[in-house]
């Protein structure tokens, strides 16, 4: 596991594309912030990257190093409330049909 922060988070996902590995999940759990967890797997080897990040924190899609993480990227957008700037495609918060917006985002 490599604890990631806001600064440095996308060249270590930059490193995970340069060794060829594979995403297999981003998980978004709700703690004082919020925790995210992104997953590879490089030929049955599994590394994971952790980021924590404020409530109102933004960071920064990594659907231009890994296209289908703008299914996982949606996804936490729409049940977590996480800020996430320039996801391709950006479905604003219409990928799930909720009947509150951020179930999971919830209150501290």
């Amino acid at each position: 596991m490599i604890n990631a922060d806001i600064g440095n988070y996308r060249a270590l996902i930059s490193g995970m594309k340069e060794k060829d590995a594979r995403l297999v999940q981003i998980c978004c759990t709700k703690t004082d912030g919020y925790e995210l967890t992104y997953s590879f797997d490089t030929g049955g080897a599994w590394d994971h990257i952790r980021l924590n990040i404020g409530v109102d924190q933004e960071i920064e899609s990594v659907c231009d190093m890994f296209g289908p993480a703008f299914m996982y990227e949606n996804e936490i957008k729409d049940l977590f409330g996480v800020k996430i700037n320039h996801v391709d495609p950006d479905f604003c918060g219409e990928f799930y049909r909720l009947a509150v917006p951020a179930p999971f985002g919830g209150e501290d």
